[in-house]
């Protein structure tokens, strides 16, 4: 469960002036500016309780609350990228971020690196459904004793159903030594995480693994036999106009200039600046939010067979197909069939990020920021943009809060293991439960029923279970569409 820490500190704001890139003639000028006025002086809270009052925060206030010190948001409305703006600085005491400021943008980077690998599957270089060991030269991956026999393909590394193991990367800060992509891949040092390998039969069950992404990174480059970055410019950023963004790792100091900074959560600079990921394809790219939204606008082209720059018609409709998970090819799906949307986060050290895109409507929209927490800030932002351009999702959610006994919640009491080195604790304050994950801060839950509480901070509820006995001995944690078990200690 993803719970970042509310700290009402006082920053450096700077509104910004915002670059308004095209519009239709229903939409002058004067209608774009009262759009960003609306996106600006009210952001929902993530959930709503039924029948208290509607409330919402400023943009500049929701900063300060978060302690983000900046942000970028471009938007995009009947196809085009309508406005782009930036709010706050790039680092503290520095310089206004403006539309040119790049940020890392996490796990963004994935569907932006599967656009390129599909392009490779398009020309009849890769198969989606072959063995990747077949391509595979400079590594192999592994067999496994959890799926005796068993071949990993890259339709399921794209869509995080191939059985591999590491969730994630944290980076290495600036000084430290910086492994190769095969030392990423078998975790020798000086590579900071576990091996990649298969845990479990593939095609079985829908997990997210940037292994999988890395594993495909190495597969690409034994594939096209020339750097990385270089690949992912030449084919995709270069072809959709995505001329302020790179996989360079570490950044070229040339670039430094113009890129924001990370922070912690509590506002405190990341220590050795951005960290380097050699892990390209699942973390490294640099970005802005109006590049971002060239990638939404070329995937809603290319659908919709107007432009294709990079993959042909038929095979942006493999990539938004939903498979396990909701998940297609390198992207996020969800809508109604009406009006399906495909959408991605990232989380960096210190950066986080979001981006949408509806299939056929021609809007979307990405927010950037430069510190831990962002997410929630992104969120916000993204549901009060969908307020204002009358989007039929991304909404807050709403629920309606019962009575329950304090006897019941005393039974709740108590400490659930949901890893070896991450649990969620529960205690009782009056009538007031209330939770606390390892190293995040406490807060109130809510009860919906006798057995299910919802957090307010966030979109996430818990959920209690008994044994046969009647016994309370673990909860469930739902967030994201995902559900993860904590035993009771």
């Amino acid at each position: 469960m993803q719970i970042t820490k509310v700290i009402a500190l006082t920053i450096l704001v700077g509104l910004g002036e915002a670059l308004v890139y095209g519009q239709a003639a229903a939409s002058p000028q004067g209608d774009i500016a009262q759009r960003i006025a609306a996106v600006e002086a009210c952001l929902p809270p993530p959930v709503v309780v039924k029948g208290e009052p509607k409330t919402c925060t400023t943009l500049t206030k929701r900063m300060e609350e978060l302690h983000v010190p900046g942000l970028s948001v471009a938007v995009v409305h009947n196809g085009v990228i309508e406005w782009a703006k930036g709010y706050g600085v790039r680092q503290t005491g520095g310089d206004a971020v403006n539309t040119d400021t790049i940020f890392q943008a996490g796990s963004i980077s994935k569907p932006v690196a599967a656009m390129g690998t599909l392009h490779l599957v398009q020309e009849g270089k890769l198969s989606l459904d072959a063995d990747i060991n077949t391509k595979l030269t400079s590594w192999k991956l592994p067999a496994s004793t959890a799926a005796p026999g068993a071949v990993v393909t890259l339709r399921e590394l794209l869509t995080h159903t191939a059985g591999l193991t590491v969730h994630g990367f944290p980076g290495y800060a600036a000084g430290e030594p910086v492994p190769t992509l095969v030392q990423v891949l078998n975790g020798e040092k000086p590579a900071n995480t576990a091996p990649i390998r298969m845990d479990s039969a593939p095609d079985k069950e829908w997990r997210y693994s940037g292994g999988g992404y890395t594993v495909m990174q190495q597969l690409v480059i034994d594939t096209v036999k020339e750097p990385y970055p270089q690949f992912l410019h030449d084919t995709v950023l270069a072809p959709i106009g995505m001329s302020h963004s790179t996989y360079q790792q570490p950044l070229p100091a040339a670039l430094l200039t113009n890129a924001a900074i990370p922070y912690n959560g509590d506002g405190a600079p990341v220590k050795g600046g951005p960290h380097t990921y050699p892990e390209m394809a699942a973390a490294g790219l640099w970005t802005t939010a109006s590049d971002l939204c060239r990638y939404v606008i070329e995937v809603q082209n290319s659908l919709a067979g107007k432009t294709n720059h990079v993959l042909s018609q038929s095979m942006t409709q493999q990539m938004l197909t939903p498979g396990k998970g909701d998940w297609g090819l390198g992207l996020s799906l969800g809508g109604s069939t009406a009006d399906k949307w495909f959408s991605h986060g990232g989380v960096n050290d210190g950066y986080e990020a979001l981006f949408v895109g509806y299939d056929s409507n021609g809007d979307g929209a990405a927010v950037m920021t430069n510190a831990q927490g962002g997410s929630r800030l992104a969120s916000e932002v993204m549901s009060a943009i969908a307020a204002t351009y009358g989007w039929p999702d991304w909404k807050p959610v709403e629920r309606a809060v019962v009575k329950v006994d304090p006897a019941v919640l005393a039974r709740y009491v108590g400490v659930y293991e949901l890893s070896p080195t991450f649990s969620v604790t529960f205690t009782l304050e009056g009538d007031q439960l209330m939770t606390q994950a390892t190293n995040q801060p406490k807060f109130p839950v809510y009860p919906e029923s006798q057995t299910k509480f919802f957090l307010k901070v966030v979109d996430a509820e818990v959920e209690f279970v008994t044994d046969d006995k009647g016994q309370v001995n673990a909860v469930i944690l739902h967030q994201g569409g995902q559900d993860h078990k904590g035993v009771r200690k």
